[in-house]
């Protein structure tokens, strides 16, 4: 039987210090690593397990603001609806139909079985737990993927960092509530950079802040993004971006910038 090459390990701490420097984030980038059994989870150094019911919102937040490292089954979740989203629950009518929302979120059947199809979910099946831990633990290295917290602001800097080379035009869409599914739901099932507006649950229940958005993202092109973040900084294009003025001349600014070219 052919070897199976370990994972690439990255070096975690590094490239939050870049993110910082570069960003100056305000909340703790985590991983997301996903296992295909409970005891590989279990064998995380100093994880923690829950002891009551949450939401997957909140199990993120743990790492993301308090700084935990920490794992779950589907039977930490609250429901189908966080369980399905990471791949421990089916998809199956009951999950699709989507009875639940109808008159809370959406005003008819068909409004919510439309948006239980429009979710992107991790496929059930291959695997049992989660877990979820700040970079710089270095304790899921390589995680599957990352999330970074951010304001539009740093947002769009990091795109930047991504399209600097090998550009493509980003296209991300907007599900509404369970907005988790545009972001480590389809970052985990696709491996594509995922960007979210987080939704109600993940503000109410998960603590994040009205101004903050989520990029999902494998940590390979994190470290691309901050590789091109670092290259703009040279040119002059970083964060914070200093407002230039409604009514100055634009052609003194603009020269600093392209002057040269």
């Amino acid at each position: 039987m052919q070897q199976q090459t370990p994972p690439e390990a990255f070096d975690l701490a590094g490239m939050v210090a870049d993110l910082n420097s570069l960003l100056r984030l305000k909340t703790t980038v985590i991983g997301i690593k996903m296992f295909a059994s409970v005891e590989e989870m279990t064998a995380i150094p100093k994880i923690r397990r829950p002891s009551a019911v949450h939401t997957t919102d909140q199990i993120v937040s743990m790492a993301s603001r308090l700084g935990w490292t920490v794992g779950i089954t589907g039977e930490d979740l609250v429901g189908a609806q966080c369980r399905a989203v990471i791949g421990l629950a089916p998809r199956d009518e009951k999950w699709l139909a989507g009875e639940n929302y109808v008159g809370v979120w959406h005003g008819t059947a068909e409004d919510a079985r439309k948006r239980q199809e429009a979710l992107d979910v991790v496929p059930f099946g291959q695997y049992q737990a989660m877990a979820v831990s700040p970079l710089t633990s270095g304790r899921l290295n390589p995680p599957d993927i990352c999330l970074v917290y951010a304001t539009p602001g740093q947002m769009i800097i990091l795109i930047n960092g991504l399209q600097y080379t090998g550009y493509r035009k980003f296209e991300w869409g907007v599900v509404g509530e369970t907005a988790c599914a545009d972001s480590w739901g389809r970052a985990l099932k696709t491996g594509e950079p995922s960007l979210s507006l987080p939704c109600f649950a993940e503000r109410r229940y998960g603590g994040v802040p009205d101004e903050e958005m989520l990029m999902a993202l494998k940590p390979e092109h994190l470290a691309k993004a901050i590789v091109g973040m670092k290259q703009l900084a040279k040119n002059g294009l970083r964060y914070p971006i200093a407002p230039y003025g409604i009514q100055a001349d634009v052609r003194a600014g603009m020269g600093v910038s392209y002057g040269k070219k």
